[in-house]
């Protein structure tokens, strides 16, 4: 739902990622001031990645609302009972309230696709606005790690949900 005067329901759908929207995203979907961080163009390694269809496999999901695209999940299984998610929203619809929703139709679609026990992610720490909420979500801190990407090494949150 997008909240606002008005509750508006808000359908998300899932498909598997298509070479043309992987690029779409990848070259067009610019963010505004620290959360450049998050350009696929930023780091060549994730942006290589992000564009072979190989790599991407049958893991990465385009979210679309109606026929316009509103963001990515990429869903990895890294131990029998556990998924780790990696996602991003559309830059015009960041800081607009969609965050919780956008979130929850993810973890639906997750655990409907997949029936994890638990389900993971990692973001960096900086981004108080989206652990927020994962927090909200029910997702609970797990420790930090450093990594290198973008140029530079970062300090990451690694987070958990249990399904």
């Amino acid at each position: 739902m997008i909240r606002g005067l008005e509750e508006i329901s808000v359908t998300y759908r899932f498909e598997k990622m298509t070479q043309q929207e992987a690029e779409e995203i990848a070259y067009k979907w610019h963010y505004d001031g620290e959360y450049s961080f998050y350009d696929m163009e930023s780091d060549r390694e994730d942006l290589a990645e992000f564009l072979n269809p190989e790599l991407r496999g049958d893991s990465v999901f385009t979210v679309y609302i109606g026929e316009d695209i509103a963001g990515y999940y990429s869903v990895n299984r890294t131990a029998a009972e556990t998924c780790d998610i990696g996602l991003g929203m559309r830059p015009d619809l960041t800081g607009n309230g969609m965050g919780l929703d956008f979130l929850e139709a993810g973890m639906d679609f997750v655990k409907s696709r997949y029936k994890p026990q638990k389900i993971t992610l990692s973001v960096a720490t900086f981004n108080q606005r989206a652990i927020k909420v994962y927090k909200k979500m029910g997702f609970i801190e797990l420790d930090m790690f450093m990594q290198k990407t973008n140029g530079g090494t970062y300090e990451f949150l690694r987070m958990e949900y249990k399904c």
